[in-house]
């Protein structure tokens, strides 16, 4: 991470808020757990993506140890605008988390909606929708702690089974300064179900600061129904991302030559090979038969893949 930050420190943070009062709708890249680091990042950012987010990470752990803050945290100079996600359940841990992160990032967020029952079990993630007095208190602490005026502090939710608390959740959080609010249109319990968009528009309606939309977009022409269904200022994609990174640019399938960039950027960062050919199995899922996968996914050498690509794709 040192390296890199000091790379960093050289050039000029942004104002996320910009993207949000641009007149587009701002095209994001969610916290995904391994998947949004540095490398994937750069990619989604050739080809169209407005905002890009870390994976979650434990704020007590990134305040406690230096370790975790190197192993979990890495940008560089062109990785901007990013918002850094924590996991924390104590303002002033979250302030501290935050005040480490400042100079190197946009903004933070804080993660109200992960439904793993660790995160739960820990006080993390979605139980804090049940706590809208400590989402609160949080929000106001980083906003109180933070001299930066432009370092954003935004909340991921999911949403309750009575709408109103959630409505309630997100004015108390707007009234504490929070930034904007990413609302993913399930409750905790809801994994495989249809995402609930009339109720992110009735969250947007109910707000004056920027909503973005998450859950179940596939393609630019889902971001646009969703959009439209919900007049929400932003549109957050995952697993959308991870199949076809090219996704935001139009390209309704990943194109060759983002793979090609995946696998020029992914060298270049030194990434492991683990998340290397995962990457690629998430991206060539459409483009390859059955018979290609079975071959393609038990890959197990950073040259073989190569090899593979070369010999397949003239890549």
């Amino acid at each position: 991470m040192i390296d890199d930050i000091r790379e960093t420190k050289e050039c000029q943070l942004k104002d996320p808020m910009d993207l949000f009062h641009s007149g587009q709708v701002v095209k994001i890249c969610a916290p995904m757990v391994r998947y949004s680091k540095l490398a994937f990042r750069t990619l989604v950012r050739k080809y169209s993506c407005d905002l890009c987010y870390t994976p979650m990470i434990v704020a007590a752990d990134f305040v406690r140890s230096a370790k975790a803050r190197d192993s979990e945290f890495t940008t560089n100079k062109g990785d901007h605008p990013l918002i850094v996600q924590f996991a924390a359940k104590e303002a002033q841990v979250l302030c501290d988390a935050a005040r480490i992160i400042c100079p190197f990032a946009d903004g933070i967020d804080l993660n109200c909606g992960c439904p793993q029952r660790w995160a739960i079990s820990e006080g993390y993630g979605a139980c804090l929708i049940n706590k809208p007095e400590l989402v609160k208190d949080m929000v106001r602490h980083v906003r109180s702690q933070i001299d930066n005026p432009k370092f954003s502090v935004s909340i991921k939710i999911r949403i309750h089974e009575d709408l109103k608390r959630t409505v309630d959740l997100c004015q108390k959080a707007e009234a504490a300064g929070v930034s904007w609010i990413t609302v993913h249109g399930r409750s905790v319990e809801e994994r495989h179900q249809p995402v609930h968009y009339d109720a992110i528009k009735i969250i947007k309606q109910s707000m004056s600061i920027p909503i973005v939309a998450n859950g179940d977009i596939k393609t630019l022409k889902d971001a646009e129904n969703v959009h439209h269904l919900t007049e929400a200022d932003g549109i957050m994609v995952a697993r959308g991302l991870l199949a076809n990174p090219a996704m935001f640019a139009g390209y309704e399938e990943t194109p060759f030559q983002c793979i090609q960039d995946w696998v020029d950027i992914a060298l270049e960062h030194g990434t492991p090979f683990t998340c290397f050919h995962h990457h690629l199995m998430y991206m060539m899922e459409r483009i390859t038969s059955k018979q290609e996968k079975r071959v393609f996914n038990v890959l197990s050498s950073t040259s073989a893949v190569l090899d593979y690509l070369n010999d397949h794709y003239g890549l």
